[in-house]
C-alpha cells in the first residue's frame, strides 16, 4: 500500500488525489510500523528482548538521516521525492519479505502449534543451534501439562540424546503449512483491553504517557527547528541527536528496567523544561521607535533589540540564560527519544500476544493527537515563551509519574492470552501476600 500509494502521488493530476493519496500512505506507513516492531520482538527472549526492541529505532533514524539527501537530490521536483522514497518499499516486499516468518507466538495464539514449531525449528537451523527431539509447544488455555505453567514439555527420546539440527537454510518460511494444527485458538480485540482489570490501568496510563511524549517531542523540535536552520541541515542533526539516547538507553534497559527508564527519562526532560521556563529573556522596553530594518521577522529582531537596549551589565546574565536554555531544550530532546522508544518496547510487553498490535495501535493513535497538539503550544509560545516550555514540563512530568503505576516487565516472560497474563498477576500479588 505504502509504496504503490506513493508513487501514486507522484502522478497527482490535482490537490484532492493528493490528499487522498497521502492518507493511504499514512495508514500504510503506520501499520508498517507497529506490525514490524511486533514481529522484531515476540520470537525474542526476555534476556535480548530491550537490546532488539532498541536497535530497531537505530534503523529508523537511518532513514530520518537519509531522507534529507534525499529531498535535497529532488528539491526541483516534489515528485522525484516521491519516487525516490516509494521504490524502498517495493524492493523489501519483492527481495525481503518473502524470507521474514510470522511470527510464532501468533501462530500459537490461532492454534496452529505445529506451524509455530516449524518456524521455531527454522530459526534454529539458521543460527546453527541444537533443539532436543520430541519438543512440543504448550497454550496457556490448555489444562494439566498445556497449563500456562508449561511453556514447552521436552521429552527425551530412549537414548536421552539429542539431536542436533545442520545449519541448513534451504527450507523457508514459504514452505510452512498454512493450515491450522492442534491447537486452542485465542482471539481478544481492543474493547478486552478495557473489559480486563489487568491490563485497562495499563492501557489509560500509556496513553497519557504516549500523548505527552509526542507533545513535548515534537514540540522541542518544532521549537529547534524555527532557530533559522537550513531545514535539510535540521532535520539530518535531529536524527543524529537521538543515536545517543538509543545508545545509553540499550545499556541501562537491562540494568535498571523499563518503569524506572520511562519514568526516569520523562521526568529528566520535564525538569529541563521546567527550568527552561525561568530562563526566558524578557525584551526590554524601547525607549525610542526602531527603524523598521532592524525588523527582519517576528522573533528574528528579538535578540537584536535586546542586544540594542540591554546595559553591559545585563548582557553576561541574558547570555548565560541563552545557553541555559539551549541546554535545557538539548536534553529535553535527549530525554524525549529515549521515552519515545522505550514507550514501544514497554507497551508490547504490558499487553498479551491476541491484543498487542490493537494496544499498540491504540497508544500510537495518543501519540498522533500529541503530535497535532505540539505546533498548536509551539504557536503559543510567541506570546509568551514561558507558556510552551511550561506545557511541555507539565506533560512531561504527569507522564513520567503516572508511569510509576506500571508493572516492572524486565525478564518477565511475553503472554500470548488474557488468561496468561491474568495467571501471572494473581501469582505475583500472592508473593506479596505471602
Amino acid at each position: 500500500m505504502s509504496g504503490v500509494a506513493g508513487l501514486a502521488t507522484a502522478l497527482s493530476p490535482n490537490y484532492w488525489i493528493y490528499l487522498v493519496l497521502r492518507w493511504i500512505t499514512g495508514v500504510a506507513c503506520g501499520g508498517v510500523g507497529l506490525s514490524s516492531f511486533v514481529l522484531a520482538t515476540e520470537p525474542v527472549g526476555p534476556s535480548r528482548r530491550g537490546a532488539v526492541g532498541m536497535s530497531a529505532f537505530y534503523f529508523f533514524s537511518l532513514g530520518i538521516m537519509v531522507l534529507p539527501s534525499l529531498a535535497y537530490v529532488s528539491s526541483y521536483s516534489w515528485r522525484h521525492l516521491y519516487i525516490f522514497t516509494s521504490i524502498p518499499t517495493l524492493v523489501y516486499c519483492v527481495l525481503v519479505l518473502p524470507f521474514v516468518s510470522e511470527s510464532p507466538r501468533w501462530y500459537i495464539v490461532q492454534g496452529r502449534m505445529e506451524d509455530a514449531m516449524k518456524a521455531l525449528r527454522v530459526f534454529a537451523r539458521r543460527n546453527g543451534k541444537f533443539i532436543p527431539r520430541g519438543v512440543e509447544l504448550a497454550s496457556e488455555l490448555g489444562d494439566g501439562e498445556n497449563s500456562p505453567k508449561a511453556v514447552a514439555k521436552i521429552a527425551e527420546n530412549q537414548d536421552g540424546d539429542t539431536v542436533p539440527l545442520s545449519v541448513d537454510h534451504s527450507q523457508d518460511f514459504s514452505s510452512i503449512d498454512s493450515s491450522p494444527a492442534g491447537g486452542t485458538k485465542a482471539s481478544g480485540s481492543l474493547l478486552d483491553i478495557f473489559r480486563y482489570a489487568e491490563t485497562r490501568l495499563r492501557m489509560i496510563v500509556m496513553a497519557v504517557v504516549w500523548f505527552s511524549c509526542a507533545v513535548v517531542y515534537y514540540g522541542i523540535s518544532l521549537n529547534v527547528v524555527n532557530i533559522g536552520v537550513s531545514l535539510y541541515l535540521s532535520v539530518f542533526l535531529n536524527a543524529i541527536a537521538e543515536m545517543p539516547a538509543f545508545a545509553i538507553t540499550a545499556f541501562l534497559l537491562g540494568k535498571l528496567g523499563r518503569k524506572v527508564m520511562l519514568a526516569g527519562s520523562m521526568l529528566l526532560s520535564g525538569g529541563c523544561c521546567l527550568i527552561a521556563t525561568f530562563l526566558i529573556t524578557t525584551p526590554s522596553p524601547s525607549p525610542a521607535p526602531l527603524p523598521n530594518s532592524l525588523f527582519l521577522g517576528n522573533w528574528a529582531a528579538v535578540p537584536y533589540m535586546n542586544m540594542l537596549h540591554s546595559d553591559a551589565s545585563s548582557a553576561p546574565l541574558h547570555n548565560a540564560k541563552e545557553i541555559g536554555r539551549l541546554v535545557c531544550g538539548v536534553v529535553g530532546i535527549f530525554g524525549m527519544a529515549a521515552t519515545y522508544n522505550l514507550t514501544y518496547l514497554y507497551t508490547a510487553e504490558l499487553f498479551p500476544t491476541v491484543v498487542r498490535n490493537a494496544a499498540l495501535g491504540l497508544a500510537s493513535q495518543a501519540s498522533q493527537l500529541g503530535a497535532v497538539v505540539a505546533p498548536l503550544v509551539v504557536v503559543l509560545g510567541r506570546m509568551n515563551p514561558s507558556i510552551s516550555f511550561a506545557v511541555f514540563a507539565v506533560s512531561a512530568i504527569t507522564g513520567g509519574l503516572l508511569s510509576l503505576k506500571l508493572p516492572e516487565t524486565l525478564n518477565k516472560p511475553l503472554w500470548d492470552t488474557f488468561e496468561g497474563l491474568k495467571s501471572e498477576e494473581q501469582r505475583h500479588e500472592h508473593e506479596i501476600l505471602s
